[in-house]
């Protein structure tokens, strides 16, 4: 177990080793911040001022190994528009994504596992058919078209709620909402073909023949049997998620990361951009840590198939 873990510590950094390289470089050859930050009109000495005092008049690989440097420290730069350290200005926005993200998965969870559940147990019919479509609606809906569909009927006809801040309640309902619909879909979708997989294992002929009910069936035998890869599936969505953040923040006014981070590339703030990215892939690399963990734990045979590919283990044995 513990040459598992290191393996998948060892992947995690150099994944965002890769990560933080690629952004780097991808950025200061998108173009020169001073085009955007300085007026037009601006002598060339003043750009030239400019490009010396925020670092971009040497080499790219100074600058990379700069960078670096800065970062073993904790450093994560200042924004070149406005001068704060790039690392206050994400972490006073990650708790408003941190919690629209984490209402919106919540309610994903809470609508797509028992629709799942449900098309399962009534396959073939009215009902599967119904959370099927749903599930396709859900899927191919946009989140900016149904964001806006949700604001001019619950906002402006019936005035139920607020259509754009984050200082109440009310004001999270839509935002998570249009961000939890399409993952909710894909949820109810694994969430059947999973529960219909293990609906004919050799377990659930014997709790039928022994008279379980149902609902037993439901909760004691197939649903724990069918949540390792609903758990999987659920830990591969949540880059989508970060990533359809953006355009629902974007949509509803949400002050988080996706605003910062779309006037931030449009600005060409460097230091904001990447600290954002960085953490973006950090979160998405440590929940896919997290799940194969507990993948392993959830399901006996892939720690068993570890063991067996472990030489190791096999001449203890």
């Amino acid at each position: 177990m513990m040459r598992f873990v290191a393996v998948k510590l060892l992947r995690a950094a150099l994944t965002l080793w890769l990560v933080i390289t690629f952004v780097f470089v991808v950025l200061r050859i998108s173009g020169d911040p001073t085009d955007i930050l300085l007026p037009d009109d601006v002598t060339q000495a003043v750009r030239d001022f400019y490009r010396a005092k925020w670092g971009l008049d040497k080499s790219l690989w100074q600058q990379y190994l700069a960078y670096w440097q800065s970062l073993l420290t904790g450093d994560f730069g200042m924004s070149l528009r406005s001068g704060m350290p790039a690392w206050d200005m994400v972490m006073e926005r990650a708790p408003k994504t941190l919690l629209l993200g984490v209402c919106g998965l919540g309610m994903a969870l809470f609508i797509g596992i028992p629709l799942g559940v449900i098309a399962a147990r009534y396959k073939g019919t009215a009902i599967d058919r119904g959370v099927m479509s749903f599930a396709v609606f859900g899927f191919s809906m946009p989140n900016f078209f149904l964001g806006i569909i949700l604001i001019l009927a619950f906002s402006l006809h019936l005035r139920w709620l607020p259509s754009s801040g984050s200082g109440t309640w009310a004001q999270l309902v839509m935002p998570a909402f249009t961000l939890g619909t399409a993952f909710a879909a894909q949820i109810a979708r694994f969430t059947r073909s999973a529960m219909i997989d293990v609906s004919n294992r050799p377990y659930m002929r014997t709790a039928r023949s022994k008279g379980a009910g149902r609902l037993r069936q439901v909760v004691s035998h197939a649903f724990p049997n069918a949540v390792a890869p609903i758990v999987t599936i659920v830990g591969l969505k949540i880059g989508e998620l970060i990533g359809g953040a953006v355009v629902t923040e974007t949509v509803f006014a949400w002050p988080g990361l996706g605003r910062l981070v779309t006037v931030a590339v449009a600005n060409r703030d460097l230091a904001v951009v990447q600290t954002i990215l960085i953490l973006l892939a950090a979160t998405m690399i440590a929940t896919n840590l997290v799940v194969d963990l507990l993948y392993g734990w959830l399901d006996p045979r892939a720690r068993d198939q570890r063991r067996a590919s472990d030489p190791r283990q096999e001449a203890r044995a």
